[in-house]
């Protein structure tokens, strides 16, 4: 785990503060380390399992982080696509970036992480869904904070009621009960790797529609 956050503590000091990958780093660091002290500080009954998940989890993350700065945002899966295309672009606002940011994390990496992680550790998803639900409830616990904190004060109410109604369309509990749906659905198709590509594909450009979704412009 440490060496994880130490990737997002040097991305933090490298990116621009305004950068939209900035922002949903920032934002990720902050669930990172909230779960690595909950780990350490006996918050989840099987720490190793826990660890497992949230390592595997934060890597896809950099994973993408590191591509799309070798090879540009194109080659990066379609569900970060969005967040590194638009990053700089002067219509989005940042809690637009950090909510198309854990769309994409949650929506599609979440659910490889787990079947990942069923694998590292030989166990079926079923073993993981108490980790699986902790670690949720701290995203869910964060996310009220994030939208509070970034959300336009109501001196900009007009500018901001295109981006309420459309960050109001998106649940971080629809997305986590849909990631666990799917993780459960990939561990299913193991034997069917075709099937398996094919749903994950499917999987990461329904995500991705959605990240462009949040990230539409509203100044």
């Amino acid at each position: 785990m440490e060496a994880v956050l130490a990737r997002m503590r040097a991305l933090d000091e490298r990116l621009p503060e305004r950068d939209g990958v900035a922002v949903f780093n920032r934002v990720y660091l902050t669930v990172t380390q909230t779960l690595h002290r909950r780990i350490e500080h006996g918050g989840f009954p099987a720490p190793r399992t826990a660890e497992t998940l949230s390592v595997g989890f934060a890597r896809r993350y950099l994973a993408a982080v590191e591509t799309a700065a070798a090879d540009g945002h194109r080659a990066v899966p379609a569900c970060w696509r969005p967040l590194f295309q638009y990053r700089r672009h002067p219509g989005v606002r940042p809690l637009q970036y950090a909510l198309a940011g854990i769309n994409a994390h949650i929506g599609h990496d979440l659910a490889l992480a787990v079947v990942s992680a069923c694998h590292d550790l030989g166990c079926e998803p079923a073993a993981l869904e108490a980790d699986f639900d902790r670690v949720g409830d701290t995203l869910v616990a964060l996310e009220e904070h994030i939208r509070e904190e970034l959300m336009p004060g109501p001196d900009l109410l007009e500018v901001a009621d295109p981006l309420t109604h459309l960050v109001g369309a998106w649940s971080l509990e629809r997305a986590r009960a849909g990631a666990w749906a799917a993780a459960r659905l990939l561990w299913a198709l193991r034997g069917s790797p075709g099937l398996a590509e094919e749903f994950t594909e499917s999987l990461d450009a329904g995500v991705g529609l959605v990240g462009r979704c949040l990230l539409t412009p509203t100044s």
